[in-house]
């Protein structure tokens, strides 16, 4: 079974961030560091992996994407310092 990813980027001042959904991880989180992911990513340079979660089914990964992104910036950054504290760019 394939897996995907839903995932969240952020600028180098962790002010701004991106919410996406993949079924591979590592090739998508390069085509945003290479100018290819996305207009707001090249816009707003958000580059860093600091969030991501990982599902079986796709369409439940399509499901956590659109919920994450009707969610206000305050309850993102809680669900992203639960799982990184500190905000640190994560390795894929």
């Amino acid at each position: 079974m394939k897996k995907s990813f839903v995932y969240i980027l952020t600028n180098k001042y962790r002010t701004v961030f991106y919410t996406g959904v993949t079924n591979d991880l590592r090739r998508r989180i390069s085509e945003h560091n290479n100018g290819t992911g996305s207009k707001f990513t090249e816009k707003y340079k958000t580059k860093d992996l600091i969030y991501f979660e990982e599902f079986n089914d796709f369409n439940q990964a399509v499901a956590r994407e659109k919920q994450l992104k009707n969610w206000k910036k305050e309850w993102k950054l809680n669900l992203i310092k639960s799982f990184n504290p500190k905000l640190q760019t994560l390795e894929y």
